[in-house]
Protein backbone atom coordinates (compact mmCIF):
# COMPACT_ATOMS: atom_id res chain seq x y z
CA UNK A 1 0.00 0.00 0.00
CA UNK A 2 1.33 3.45 -0.95
CA UNK A 3 1.11 6.09 1.74
CA UNK A 4 -0.52 9.45 0.90
CA UNK A 5 2.82 11.26 1.26
CA UNK A 6 4.52 8.78 -1.11
CA UNK A 7 1.65 9.20 -3.59
CA UNK A 8 2.01 13.00 -3.46
CA UNK A 9 5.76 12.77 -3.99
CA UNK A 10 5.26 10.40 -6.93
CA UNK A 11 2.70 12.80 -8.46
CA UNK A 12 5.08 15.75 -8.11
CA UNK A 13 7.84 13.79 -9.87
CA UNK A 14 5.44 12.54 -12.56
CA UNK A 15 4.34 16.10 -13.32
CA UNK A 16 7.91 17.44 -13.40
CA UNK A 17 9.73 14.71 -15.28
CA UNK A 18 6.91 13.90 -17.69
CA UNK A 19 6.07 17.45 -18.71
CA UNK A 20 7.83 17.31 -22.09
CA UNK A 21 5.43 14.60 -23.26
CA UNK A 22 2.21 16.44 -22.40
CA UNK A 23 0.39 17.68 -25.53
CA UNK A 24 -0.39 21.17 -24.22
CA UNK A 25 3.24 21.75 -23.18
CA UNK A 26 4.52 20.49 -26.52
CA UNK A 27 2.07 22.83 -28.26
CA UNK A 28 3.25 25.76 -26.09
CA UNK A 29 6.89 24.98 -26.87
CA UNK A 30 6.19 24.77 -30.61
CA UNK A 31 4.38 28.11 -30.40
CA UNK A 32 7.35 29.75 -28.66
CA UNK A 33 9.75 28.27 -31.23
CA UNK A 34 7.52 29.34 -34.15
CA UNK A 35 7.53 32.92 -32.82
CA UNK A 36 11.33 32.77 -33.20
CA UNK A 37 11.16 31.02 -36.62
CA UNK A 38 12.86 27.92 -35.14
CA UNK A 39 11.61 24.33 -35.19
CA UNK A 40 11.76 21.18 -33.05
CA UNK A 41 10.98 17.81 -34.67
CA UNK A 42 10.15 16.04 -31.44
CA UNK A 43 9.90 16.43 -27.70
CA UNK A 44 12.51 18.67 -26.12
CA UNK A 45 13.43 17.72 -22.56
CA UNK A 46 14.42 19.94 -19.65
CA UNK A 47 13.40 23.55 -19.09
CA UNK A 48 13.31 24.85 -22.68
CA UNK A 49 9.76 26.20 -22.44
CA UNK A 50 10.32 27.93 -19.11
CA UNK A 51 13.65 29.37 -20.26
CA UNK A 52 12.16 30.68 -23.52
CA UNK A 53 9.33 32.37 -21.64
CA UNK A 54 11.76 33.90 -19.11
CA UNK A 55 14.12 35.15 -21.84
CA UNK A 56 16.92 32.93 -20.53
CA UNK A 57 16.96 30.83 -23.74
CA UNK A 58 17.55 32.55 -27.08
CA UNK A 59 17.08 30.54 -30.25
CA UNK A 60 17.87 32.09 -33.63
CA UNK A 61 15.68 31.72 -36.67
CA UNK A 62 15.88 28.51 -38.66
CA UNK A 63 17.52 26.65 -35.78
CA UNK A 64 16.47 22.99 -35.89
CA UNK A 65 16.24 20.69 -32.87
CA UNK A 66 15.91 16.94 -33.40
CA UNK A 67 13.94 14.71 -31.00
CA UNK A 68 15.43 14.13 -27.58
CA UNK A 69 17.37 17.39 -27.32
CA UNK A 70 17.72 18.30 -23.65
CA UNK A 71 18.08 21.95 -22.60
CA UNK A 72 18.43 22.86 -18.94
CA UNK A 73 19.71 25.76 -16.89
CA UNK A 74 19.77 27.01 -13.35
CA UNK A 75 17.73 30.04 -12.30
CA UNK A 76 20.48 32.48 -13.39
CA UNK A 77 21.54 30.56 -16.50
CA UNK A 78 21.42 31.90 -20.04
CA UNK A 79 21.67 29.80 -23.20
CA UNK A 80 21.95 31.17 -26.74
CA UNK A 81 21.61 29.01 -29.85
CA UNK A 82 22.40 30.92 -33.03
CA UNK A 83 20.45 31.16 -36.26
CA UNK A 84 20.52 28.12 -38.52
CA UNK A 85 22.16 25.85 -35.95
CA UNK A 86 21.31 22.14 -35.94
CA UNK A 87 21.14 20.05 -32.77
CA UNK A 88 20.85 16.36 -33.61
CA UNK A 89 19.32 13.49 -31.64
CA UNK A 90 20.07 13.48 -27.92
CA UNK A 91 22.14 16.67 -27.78
CA UNK A 92 22.34 18.08 -24.23
CA UNK A 93 22.88 21.75 -23.41
CA UNK A 94 23.27 22.49 -19.69
CA UNK A 95 24.12 25.87 -18.20
CA UNK A 96 24.87 27.08 -14.71
CA UNK A 97 25.70 30.59 -15.96
CA UNK A 98 26.11 30.88 -19.74
CA UNK A 99 26.41 28.65 -22.81
CA UNK A 100 26.58 30.22 -26.28
CA UNK A 101 26.34 28.33 -29.56
CA UNK A 102 27.02 30.45 -32.62
CA UNK A 103 25.12 30.61 -35.89
CA UNK A 104 25.10 27.66 -38.30
CA UNK A 105 26.69 25.24 -35.87
CA UNK A 106 26.11 21.51 -36.24
CA UNK A 107 26.09 19.29 -33.16
CA UNK A 108 25.93 15.58 -33.99
CA UNK A 109 24.12 12.89 -31.99
CA UNK A 110 24.73 12.74 -28.26
CA UNK A 111 26.88 15.87 -27.79
CA UNK A 112 27.03 17.59 -24.40
CA UNK A 113 27.84 21.31 -24.18
CA UNK A 114 27.95 22.68 -20.64
CA UNK A 115 29.54 25.28 -18.43
CA UNK A 116 28.93 23.27 -15.26
CA UNK A 117 30.21 20.26 -13.33
CA UNK A 118 28.54 18.28 -10.57
CA UNK A 119 30.16 18.86 -7.21
CA UNK A 120 31.40 15.76 -5.40
CA UNK A 121 33.74 17.12 -2.73
CA UNK A 122 31.51 16.89 0.38
CA UNK A 123 31.76 13.34 1.80
CA UNK A 124 28.72 13.95 4.04
CA UNK A 125 26.31 14.77 1.20
CA UNK A 126 25.22 12.36 -1.57
CA UNK A 127 26.72 13.40 -4.92
CA UNK A 128 23.33 14.05 -6.62
CA UNK A 129 22.48 16.57 -3.88
CA UNK A 130 25.72 18.59 -3.98
CA UNK A 131 24.71 20.89 -6.79
CA UNK A 132 26.92 22.36 -9.49
CA UNK A 133 29.99 24.49 -9.95
CA UNK A 134 31.21 26.35 -13.02
CA UNK A 135 34.55 27.53 -14.37
CA UNK A 136 32.98 30.17 -16.60
CA UNK A 137 30.98 30.50 -19.81
CA UNK A 138 31.25 28.03 -22.68
CA UNK A 139 31.22 29.46 -26.20
CA UNK A 140 31.09 27.92 -29.67
CA UNK A 141 31.80 30.32 -32.54
CA UNK A 142 29.82 30.38 -35.78
CA UNK A 143 29.93 27.34 -38.10
CA UNK A 144 31.42 24.97 -35.52
CA UNK A 145 30.87 21.25 -36.17
CA UNK A 146 30.93 18.81 -33.25
CA UNK A 147 31.11 15.13 -34.22
CA UNK A 148 29.02 12.49 -32.46
CA UNK A 149 29.26 12.31 -28.66
CA UNK A 150 31.60 15.28 -28.20
CA UNK A 151 31.72 16.76 -24.67
CA UNK A 152 32.53 20.46 -24.32
CA UNK A 153 33.32 21.42 -20.71
CA UNK A 154 33.00 24.66 -18.75
CA UNK A 155 35.06 27.74 -19.48
CA UNK A 156 35.96 26.61 -23.01
CA UNK A 157 35.79 28.61 -26.25
CA UNK A 158 35.81 26.98 -29.68
CA UNK A 159 36.67 29.34 -32.52
CA UNK A 160 34.59 29.79 -35.66
CA UNK A 161 34.63 27.04 -38.29
CA UNK A 162 36.46 24.62 -36.00
CA UNK A 163 35.68 20.90 -36.33
CA UNK A 164 35.83 18.58 -33.31
CA UNK A 165 36.17 14.84 -34.00
CA UNK A 166 33.68 12.30 -32.65
CA UNK A 167 34.00 11.17 -29.02
CA UNK A 168 36.35 14.03 -28.12
CA UNK A 169 36.37 15.86 -24.78
CA UNK A 170 37.15 19.56 -25.12
CA UNK A 171 38.77 20.83 -21.92
CA UNK A 172 40.65 23.87 -23.27
CA UNK A 173 40.14 26.51 -25.95
CA UNK A 174 40.29 25.43 -29.60
CA UNK A 175 41.36 28.06 -32.16
CA UNK A 176 39.24 29.02 -35.15
CA UNK A 177 39.53 27.08 -38.42
CA UNK A 178 41.21 24.01 -36.95
CA UNK A 179 40.42 20.32 -36.66
CA UNK A 180 40.74 18.93 -33.13
CA UNK A 181 40.13 15.51 -31.61
CA UNK A 182 41.00 13.31 -28.67
CA UNK A 183 40.60 13.04 -24.93
CA UNK A 184 41.44 15.74 -24.12
CA UNK A 185 40.95 17.32 -27.55
CA UNK A 186 44.03 18.79 -29.17
CA UNK A 187 44.49 20.56 -32.48
CA UNK A 188 45.43 18.15 -35.29
CA UNK A 189 45.69 20.59 -38.20
CA UNK A 190 44.42 23.88 -39.55
CA UNK A 191 41.53 23.90 -41.99
CA UNK A 192 42.83 24.94 -45.40
CA UNK A 193 40.09 26.34 -47.62
CA UNK A 194 42.13 25.45 -50.73
CA UNK A 195 42.69 21.84 -49.72
CA UNK A 196 40.57 19.30 -51.59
Amino acid sequence: MISPSDARLWLVKWRWYGRARRPWRRAALHYELARRRAYAKGPIHGEALEMLRDGRLEIGEHALLEPGVWITGGPDAHIRIGAGSFLNLGVMIAAQQRVEIGAYCMLANGCLVTDADHRFDDPNVPVPWQGFTTTGPTRLGDNVWLGAHVVVTGGVSIGERAVIGANSVVTRDIPARTVAAGVPARVLRPIDANRS
